[in-house]
């Protein structure tokens, strides 16, 4: 159903997902400072880069948006935890959180195919994908952390390991508003 401006229903999704992405971007910014405080340098870094995609993604919306020639909106953001009391905790935070964004994502894609924009739904189809990458790798992380135990050192090794394998999969990726 299109309103009176001409915004769909997936166009509301959007715009509120954009908040989502913000707000999942600042949720890693905050587990990346407490993982540095914590002298963990390697959960550190994966997390401020994990922050960083997650703004691009919002920025991805965002271009989308104004190719469209659809009102984009960019609001505040939800709430942040910054407090822990285990190293696991934050994970488990950051895993929830992808399931959580897999959810909004796969909305977003079948409110795009209800409403019979295919162009919508195909721009969904790389962050669904996107989204089975992201849960595989925080639930991974998750069973590392607890099969370290305290032995911290194994998982910032896990981590830098990991992190230096990684293959860069935004090849393909929709283009973000203020992307050179």
């Amino acid at each position: 159903m299109t309103s009176s401006d001409g915004s769909t229903a997936f166009h509301d999704l959007l715009r509120a997902q954009v908040r989502h992405e913000f707000t999942a971007s600042q949720q890693y910014i905050a587990i990346a400072v407490w993982f540095e405080t914590n002298d963990l340098p390697q959960l550190a870094a994966r997390f401020y880069a994990q922050a960083a995609e997650e703004r691009g993604h919002a920025l991805m919306i965002v271009q989308y948006l104004i190719d469209r020639k659809v009102k984009v909106g960019i609001s505040g953001i939800g709430d942040v935890v910054d407090e822990f009391d285990r190293v696991a905790q934050p994970v488990e935070l950051a895993l929830a959180q992808e399931k959580q964004v897999t959810e909004q994502i796969t909305a977003l894609a079948r409110t795009a195919r209800d409403n019979g924009d295919y162009i919508g739904e195909q721009f969904m189809q790389w962050f669904l994908q996107e989204q089975v990458e992201e849960v595989a790798s925080m639930r991974s992380l998750l069973n590392i952390v607890h099969r370290a135990g305290n032995q911290l050192f194994d998982v910032e090794t896990y981590v830098a390991r990991e992190t230096a394998a990684r293959v860069n999969r935004t090849t393909n990726a929709p283009k973000q508003a203020g992307a050179v």
